[in-house]
């Protein structure tokens, strides 16, 4: 594997990881059709786990089968694929070494019921990643909820595994809980604060949502409005997040969010890779079309990284 000057230049922001978590960096990051620019696509199949089978593959059924996802994610030329325990353990073998893996290892579920704080079970471990193969760990904090400093305790001391073994740490830093209200979830003060605590935590690669003009915080509105931070796009508030990932030495993506209609994805990503983000995490969108579709919205979405 070659590694492009790009991808280099990246991995040199990573100044205290050892020789087996950049290894891996670089296997995500060279990976498929966007190897070596420093761009992404990943496909992440959790939304079994947090929304039910039904919500999730009865759209698609061919979906029901861990297998298909595996084969979406290597057929479509993505970056890697993300998905809980047994997902990853369903296809292993199958699929040893076609595309880098990252276990979740961390999930919910919609029969919760404690809306003010939410979190997750530990659901795998940084051994079973070793045992699969896996590039990375993937964990899930919520910045808001009132269960959110157990979640970092969590994740400080799995990412310290992680790393001193060669893995690389993805954290999806999903605000919500406490008092925040649905609109502040995605608020752009909110989200850029999200990326910034992952950052600060020691994630490799961040994943948000792609943030709105609302400000979820009075005190940090005050601030966005004297400093005249630019927020009017959604290209703008990207760049934002991307500032406050440490001015950009850290990598994020972007979650798919919502089902959205072809020219709503589309549009989304093109403002996405005007603001410099690296990429896009992308589930939902993708594993609920039927196949052929999804193959050539990837294609489309791949195209446009490309040429940012």
């Amino acid at each position: 594997m070659k590694i492009t000057q790009r991808v280099k230049k990246i991995l040199d922001c990573y100044e205290s990881d050892n020789p087996g978590t950049k290894a891996n960096l670089a296997r995500i990051l060279m990976q498929g059709k966007l190897g070596g620019t420093g761009k992404l696509v990943i496909l992440p199949v959790d939304q079994g786990f947090e929304h039910g089978p039904a919500r999730s593959f009865a759209p698609n059924p061919p979906a029901y089968d861990p297998h298909y996802h595996y084969k979406l994610a290597i057929d479509a030329g993505l970056s890697a694929y993300a998905a809980p325990l047994g997902m990853l353990e369903a296809g292993a073998d199958s699929f040893a070494g076609a595309i880098p893996t990252i276990l979740k290892v961390n999930s919910s579920n919609s029969l919760a019921r404690d809306k003010e704080a939410p979190s997750q079970a530990i659901t795998g471990s940084v051994m079973d990643a070793l045992r699969l193969g896996c590039s990375a760990i993937g964990f899930t904090i919520y910045p808001g909820s009132d269960a959110q400093f157990e979640m970092m305790g969590q994740i400080r001391e799995m990412a310290e595994e992680a790393k001193s073994v060669g893995l690389a740490v993805v954290m999806w830093s999903y605000p919500r809980g406490g008092n925040l209200v649905k609109e502040a979830e995605t608020a752009v003060d909110i989200c850029a604060y999200a990326a910034h605590m992952a950052a600060l935590m020691g994630a490799h690669i961040i994943k948000v949502k792609p943030p709105t003009a609302a400000m979820g915080l009075d005190a940090a509105k005050k601030v966005y409005e004297a400093q005249k931070i630019k927020t009017d796009t959604l290209a703008d508030r990207i760049r934002h997040v991307m500032q406050a990932s440490f001015n950009g030495r850290r990598i994020v993506v972007f979650s798919g969010g919502e089902a959205k209609d072809l020219d709503g994805i589309l549009g989304e990503i093109r403002e996405l890779a005007a603001g410099g983000a690296n990429g896009s995490i992308i589930g939902r969108n993708t594993f609920q079309r039927p196949r052929d579709e999804a193959l050539a919205m990837l294609g489309q979405i791949i195209d446009i990284y490309r040429k940012a």
